[in-house]
């Protein structure tokens, strides 16, 4: 799928697979056969070290089995040069045509002694990929063909320097980045300001949602995750009047569909939840 075509048309729509258990895919595909029509679905590549089955495998799958389009998280932590490069001609033997790419949440978060490669940093890989997709390797030689990859980056709309972000998102873009998807926001003037700004970049923008289950999770969230912030009356309005928070992204989405290119929904394998904002976005006949 090519996003940068459907941009503008109307609002691209993403989620995410959710934990798989092991080699227990059946019953992670079984569940995604349940979320209504959607742009894509992401699947994560050993989130904060954990283990998980590989993301380019089980994007595969995803795209055999429910004939949708698979995005696989593709981290600089676990691979080297190498190994890049090898695993990105078999991403694209099987399929995958859109990768999201990210530096990776260190190994040491996770369960195991296992130490980080960081061969290089995402704006270079960008660029590699983007190199194997004219058919060239690291060293510019012609590996045979050519890959046909569309990449997706990450941006910060929370960012206290807002230029700066912007700064690196052109960056990532010079380096052939052709849409970003953000991390999680809540504050829609935030995220109108920075689409004012961002919008000048001319690429799709997908800003991340993540649907508070409890108030207990919205203090959590606010307080212990970097680069996410709920605010105060978010939490009050959940806390006081029982606001859920499915009607928050959706009260969200309303304010700030007419300056988005899409959203992508972090809802944790809530498929019901996502089905409502998936409802809810294509109420608005954009």
């Amino acid at each position: 799928m090519d996003f940068t075509g459907k941009s503008g048309k109307k609002l691209i729509i993403t989620t995410e697979l959710g934990p798989v258990k092991g080699v227990l895919t059946a019953e992670s595909l079984t569940k995604a056969k349940g979320y209504l029509p959607l742009d894509g679905i992401n699947v994560h590549d050993c989130p904060m070290g954990n283990l998980r089955i590989n993301a380019i495998a089980m994007a595969a799958l995803i795209q055999q089995e429910l004939k949708m389009e698979a995005i696989p998280h593709f981290t600089c932590r676990d691979r080297s040069l190498l190994g890049t490069q090898a695993d990105l001609l078999g991403a694209h033997a099987l399929g995958i045509r859109n990768l999201l790419v990210t530096t990776g949440d260190p190994p040491k978060h996770g369960p195991y002694p296992s130490k980080p490669v960081y061969d290089y940093n995402t704006v270079e890989l960008i660029g590699l990929i983007k190199k194997m997709n004219a058919g060239l390797d690291y060293n510019d030689k012609e590996f045979g063909g050519h890959t046909d990859f569309k990449v997706s980056c990450t941006a910060l709309p929370t960012a206290k320097d807002r230029d700066r972000e912007i700064e690196r998102m052109a960056r990532k873009m010079k380096a052939g980045a052709d849409f970003f998807q953000t991390q999680v926001v809540y504050d829609a003037e935030k995220t109108i300001s920075f689409m004012e700004k961002a919008k000048s970049l001319g690429k799709p923008i997908l800003i991340g949602l993540m649907p508070l289950k409890s108030v207990k999770m919205a203090r959590f969230v606010n307080d212990n995750v970097q680069g996410i912030d709920v605010p105060e009356e978010i939490i009050n309005r959940m806390e006081k009047d029982g606001v859920t928070g499915i009607e928050i992204i959706c009260e969200f989405i309303a304010r700030v569909h007419p300056v988005i290119d899409g959203i992508h929904i972090m809802a944790m394998g809530d498929v019901q939840g996502t089905n409502r904002i998936i409802e809810f976005v294509r109420s608005l006949g954009k």
